[in-house]
């Protein structure tokens, strides 16, 4: 039994151990406890609120990162041709409107303006020949009236002095059968009528000739009037022609001059001095950094709300969160950019997997914000409407 007393003693000094780690157990696993209570309390209040959140306030914006800066570029092209002058702006310099960019040779231009000067000048002289000669004719046609006035009034003569001849002849004829007439008488008067015939023959051939000179007079007249009737100087088709003709090389001359259409900055500057550039070649484009605007690309299922008109907060990866643009939607693209890709997608083959697509909304910049925080075209942008005004 001697032997046996050390073993009970150790299970009795034992047991107080054991109850001593079984109290500590029981505080860390109900400390663990509270722990993921706290922690599901916090989710579940963190997911109300989002829920809320999202309610009152994130259904309300559509927002997208595929959003880039853009703008209506103004390429810069001769309306005529010729060899360059002088090239006076370079890559990244800054324009405004009218300012000149480049100078093409005018030598052949002048020539054409001193062309077109002497052409005017000559229809002009022409229109007052033309009219001066007008004049002439009506007053040749008015004389040619007269003259086959004169010309009846000789008729008239010569009918007379044919009648009186003609009675004189029948006379003496009748009178020389009795011998109350002699030879010489009757031949005298046979020569008298004769005379009178042949004068009252040349009268009738005179209106005939004055009729035919009139005629031709009031022709002539009347072709030469319209080609002035109704005009003057300035209204002459002619003379308008050359005026036409005249303001085309002016302006030709003008457009030897290239000058800024925007107010921008240049960049891709293609010309050199001495190279011949023909109408339409692209010298140089610029950006007008006054005038941008954001394409940004929603998913189609973020469009159920949005409409042109409602506001846009939009960020830049240039400046980060500190600077905050605002704009207004202008309008949605009429397609996606799958559907305007140089090789559309061809989904009849039956192997089909849909992909999201994404619609291009067009939104406005404050030119004031624009003005004070400078963009570039296609710098990132953030958007996000707010499509509470629905």
């Amino acid at each position: 039994m001697a032997k046996d007393d050390p073993k009970p003693a150790q299970h009795e000094e034992a047991g107080p151990n054991q109850d001593t780690q079984g109290e500590g157990r029981k505080p860390a696993n109900g400390k663990r406890k509270r722990l993921f209570l706290i922690l599901a309390i916090v989710v579940a209040v963190a997911g109300v609120g989002y829920g809320l959140w999202y309610l009152f306030i994130g259904s309300r914006y559509a927002s997208t990162d595929n959003a880039y800066v853009g703008a209506d570029l103004a390429q810069v092209t001769p309306l005529v041709g010729g060899p360059v002058a002088s090239v006076d702006v370079s890559d990244t310099q800054t324009v405004h409107k009218g300012d000149v960019l480049v100078r093409l040779d005018d030598a052949d231009a002048r020539i054409a303006v001193a062309q077109a000067q002497a052409d005017l000048a000559q229809a002009q002289r022409r229109f007052r020949q033309t009219s001066a000669t007008s004049e002439s004719l009506q007053a040749r046609f008015r004389a040619s009236e007269a003259d086959i006035g004169s010309a009846q009034a000789q008729l008239r003569v010569a009918q007379a002095n044919y009648d009186r001849a003609r009675v004189d002849f029948e006379r003496r004829t009748i009178l020389a059968k009795t011998g109350a007439v002699s030879g010489d008488e009757l031949t005298a008067a046979t020569n008298a009528f004769a005379a009178a015939k042949a004068n009252l023959a040349l009268a009738r051939a005179g209106i005939t000739q004055a009729q035919s000179s009139s005629l031709s007079a009031k022709g002539q007249y009347a072709a030469n009037e319209a080609l002035v009737h109704g005009t003057d100087e300035q209204d002459n088709p002619e003379v308008a022609a050359a005026q036409a003709r005249l303001d085309k090389a002016r302006l030709d001359l003008e457009r030897t001059v290239i000058r800024a259409p925007v107010d921008g900055i240049v960049t891709r500057r293609q010309v050199q001095v001495g190279q011949r550039v023909a109408p339409g070649t692209q010298l140089m484009t610029i950006v007008p950094v006054g005038q941008l605007y954001v394409d940004a690309n929603f998913k189609e299922g973020q469009l159920d709300h949005v409409r042109p008109g409602q506001p846009v907060e939009m960020e830049s990866d240039l400046y980060g969160g500190d600077v905050v643009y605002h704009g207004r939607v202008i309008g949605l693209s009429g397609g996606t950019g799958a559907a305007f890709a140089l090789i559309p997608a061809q989904n009849a083959t039956g192997n089909w997997i849909k992909v999201v697509q994404r619609l291009p909304v067009r939104i406005s910049l404050d030119p004031k914000e624009l003005a004070q925080h400078p963009l570039r075209v296609g710098l990132s942008m953030d958007a996000s409407i707010d499509t509470s005004g629905r």
